[in-house]
């Protein structure tokens, strides 16, 4: 007879002898020994967790001759032509190479015979969800009311796709992936049965690669059995899977613990040129960190080591990381991995993930004895104070509040960063001012709002033109930031002073401060000047020497005031107080 491989020849035949799944097993051992099967099952889940396998198991449990019972005998003539694939009353459907309604209405045609030597007629429809819309719903009626002797058992490795009405008719069992600890033990008898000596590292790595599938650990056992000839070694077992050696690991991780860039490109570069897929070496890696994380944190879990073997070099390295490295390290491993879903170029993304994890900064944590660090205590300190300056201005700027005290102002004045206040050439405007030059800039203030952009007029919401000479004004800000910010921004500042040009017809010089420096600096300008602020009964020739003494204040100088005399005339306009 020709050679079969490993995993049709250790296919199951009873519910003990099934790897894993206890809760679909329990349930359908149940239900047969209590006669409570129902007409359509639902077995999902990935590939390789046992779902036609165990699809047949139930089919020969339902049909044996000892029924009801909660294993098939395996002896009977029933159970012997279901594992021999001869029984009419079996029958396995294919819906990947068969997903035609055609094929299905001749089906559900010989539904309604009755079997020819068994109790009920089963139907295995593997890959159910391949079906098309039509021949789902041409199987829909039957499923829901099939004759009492028609059993159908769906599989699939994508329940998603099949419709709602279809999933609703059926009792649904949801396989799980094998553990790592499961495949070994498998195929650990497996070679027992066979008399092949085996190496349980050798195992592991199989069992790693095969991603939870029991036929694949199975067809990757064989391939290393046939690949190994007498002795199977760790060597044979990385070039058949494709996977890397732990000495690799160590070199790689070395080489990013020392800042070794060009050491680490070069490895990679030789596992690639070895026919290592990068998809794979990133979720390799990803499982290496988690290794050493475990030992880390839990060193007596070492039998919970998925990739790397249980050894003093192993656990050296483990403790010269850091636990944030390693979270930020699986953290750059899992990112990469799934951008590489959508790239042809996954080479260069995990070069790119090495560069990361070189470059980037360890976070800060608390150390040993449990205080945080210098540094890390000296930002938040900073932070805090920025947070309660900003709230205590934010309190001064709104709702009409009494100006801040003069200690306060000087202190506000000082935490600017970046911003000097230009007293000397605010001093200058004041000494200079005209009444004509403000009265110029406010009159076409409105005009120039709406001609500049957004973010541009955004600064200037809470700003406010307070005192002007033949070529320059000053513009008082009530928020700090906001003065700093359109001091540092040329962009703003030509095109502000291009339209103010354009429509008052003089090229006026921006200067800004903030409105608490401004209130000091007028108050100075006036006690020095033997002015007098705010007196509403003075001569014109008076105020013009003092334009600015009631600037914020000044009512005929609002800007929508200035704007409706300039369009309807100054007869035409009243102005009523509220």
């Amino acid at each position: 007879m020709a050679y079969q491989a490993f995993y049709r020849v250790y296919r199951p035949q009873s519910f003990s002898e099934m790897t894993g799944q206890v809760h679909v097993k329990q349930t359908l051992q149940n239900a047969l020994l209590y006669n409570k099967t129902t007409h359509a099952y639902l077995f999902s889940g990935p590939r390789g967790t046992g779902k036609t396998s165990a699809a047949k198991i139930f089919a020969k449990a339902l049909n044996c001759e000892r029924a009801p019972v909660s294993e098939p005998c395996n002896e009977c003539s029933s159970c012997l032509s279901i594992m021999e694939g001869s029984n009419t009353d079996v029958i396995e459907f294919d819906a990947a190479s068969n997903s035609r309604v055609e094929e299905m209405r001749e089906i559900i045609e010989k539904v309604r015979f009755s079997p020819a030597n068994s109790r009920f007629k089963i139907y295995i429809i593997d890959e159910v969800h391949m079906l098309s819309n039509s021949a789902f719903n041409a199987l829909l009626k039957t499923l829901e009311e099939p004759p009492e002797h028609v059993v159908f058992i769906l599989a699939t490795t994508e329940p998603h796709k099949l419709p709602l009405t279809i999933i609703s008719r059926c009792q649904r069992f949801d396989f799980k992936s094998h553990t790592q600890a499961d495949i070994v033990l498998r195929m650990v008898e497996v070679l027992n049965d066979a008399n092949i000596p085996y190496n349980e590292q050798v195992l592991k790595i199989i069992a790693q690669a095969a991603a939870g599938g029991m036929r694949d650990a199975l067809s990757l056992l064989d391939q290393v059995v046939s690949f190994s000839g007498d002795e199977m070694t760790i060597e044979d077992a990385l070039l058949v899977t494709g996977s890397i050696s732990q000495d690799m690991f160590y070199s790689i991780a070395d080489a990013l613990l020392a800042k070794d860039i060009g050491q680490a490109l070069t490895l990679l570069e030789q596992l690639v040129r070895d026919g290592k897929d990068p998809v794979r070496l990133v979720e390799d890696f990803i499982t290496f960190f988690r290794d050493l994380l475990l030992i880390q944190t839990a060193p007596d879990l070492h039998d919970m080591l998925e990739l790397a073997s249980h050894e003093p070099r192993f656990e050296e390295l483990a403790k010269r990381f850091e636990p944030a490295t390693l979270y930020l390290w699986i953290d750059i491993m899992t990112k990469t991995q799934q951008e590489m879903r959508f790239s042809n170029h996954t080479k260069i993304y995990m070069e790119t993930a090495l560069l990361k994890m070189v470059q980037a900064e360890t976070p800060v944590l608390a150390t040993t004895s449990g205080a945080a660090s210098p540094e890390l205590e000296a930002k938040v300190s900073t932070l805090e104070q920025l947070v309660r300056e900003l709230q205590q201005q934010l309190k001064n700027g709104g709702g009409g509040s009494a100006a801040p005290a003069p200690a306060e102002q000087k202190k506000r004045q000082r935490v600017q960063s970046g911003f000097k206040i230009p007293t000397g050439r605010i001093q200058d405007v004041l000494k200079n001012a005209t009444k004509p030059d403000i009265q110029a800039i406010k009159t076409n203030w409105a005009t120039v709002m709406g001609q500049l952009q957004k973010s541009h007029s955004a600064l200037l919401n809470e700003a406010e033109p307070v005192a002007a000479s033949s070529d320059a004004f000053v513009l008082k800000f009530k928020y700090d930031i906001h003065c700093q910010m359109a001091s540092e921004n040329q962009t703003f500042a030509t095109a502000f002073s291009q339209l103010l040009e354009q429509y008052t017809g003089k090229a006026y010089t921006p200067v800004y401060v903030p409105d608490a420096s401004w209130l000091k600096i007028r108050e100075d300008f006036i006690k020095s000047s033997g002015l007098k602020a705010g007196n509403e009964e003075k001569e014109t020739d008076t105020e013009e020497e003092n334009p600015f003494s009631q600037e914020g204040a000044a009512a005929e100088e609002d800007p929508f005031i200035a704007e409706a005399e300039r369009l309807f005339g100054k007869d035409f306009v009243e102005v009523h107080e509220d």
